[in-house]
This record gives C-alpha cells, structure tokens and sequence, in this order.
C-alpha cells in the first residue's frame, strides 16, 4: 500500500520529545576493511517520539539510512507533502541524498522506529 500525500509546510526547527538509543554500531576500521568506506560509522538507532512530539526538519545530504516504524504512526513531512508510515506492515522509507524532512507524532501514544544509517565518525 503506498502512503497517502498532503500538502505540508516547511518543518519544525527544534525537536520535542525526542529519544534516541544507540543499539549497535560498525565501527569506521570495520567500514574501511569490509567496504573501503573510510571516515563513516553505520548505527542501528531505535528513535521513539512522544505523544505529539517532533523531529524537526534536517537534510540526509551526507547521511543516508532507512527508517522502518516498528510502534505507532510516524509522519513524515516534506517539503511536497506528508506522507504516513505505521507499524502495520513495518512502514519503511528510505532517507538518500536528496531527502530533506521531519517527522510528527500526533498520537495519544509513543511511536517508535528502527533507523539504520551510516554517519560521518565522530
């Protein structure tokens, strides 16, 4: 099922009851060895926003990952629209060099998600 589009507008700049855990993470030298990526680190993140909590807006330009909503609904807004992914059925969308977006939980309940993504180390 293809998630439904409305017209949004520009994101929020500051998030709101936002968590992040960190569940595991390949080292830089492991990217090096295995894939000759140097100087990046890939993360499996668990991100959990509260009950009418955000992420506000940000650019995947150098970060690309997936997301799938493992709890609730997430929404993701951008700059064309929003789009809703749930849990029903692991809503799952891909963050490239060209995403720029946020994400909103207008629910009663936390909604939460897996995030894999490879990062610039720190």
């Amino acid at each position: 099922m293809t998630p439904r589009v409305q017209a949004a507008p520009s994101g929020p700049t500051e998030h709101r009851g936002l968590s992040v855990e960190l569940l595991a993470e390949l080292s830089p030298s492991t990217l090096q060895a295995t894939i000759g990526l140097a100087g990046y680190t890939m993360r499996m993140r668990s991100v959990e926003i509260a009950p009418n909590g955000q992420i506000a807006e940000h650019s995947h330009k150098d970060r690309p990952g997936i997301v799938t909503v493992v709890q609730g609904e997430w929404i993701e807004g951008q700059p064309a629209g929003e789009r809703t992914f749930t849990s029903q059925g692991y809503g799952t969308f891909p963050e490239n060099e060209d995403t720029v977006h946020w994400v909103y939980n207008r629910s009663d309940a936390p909604a939460r998600a897996l995030v894999c993504d490879i990062a610039k180390a720190e």
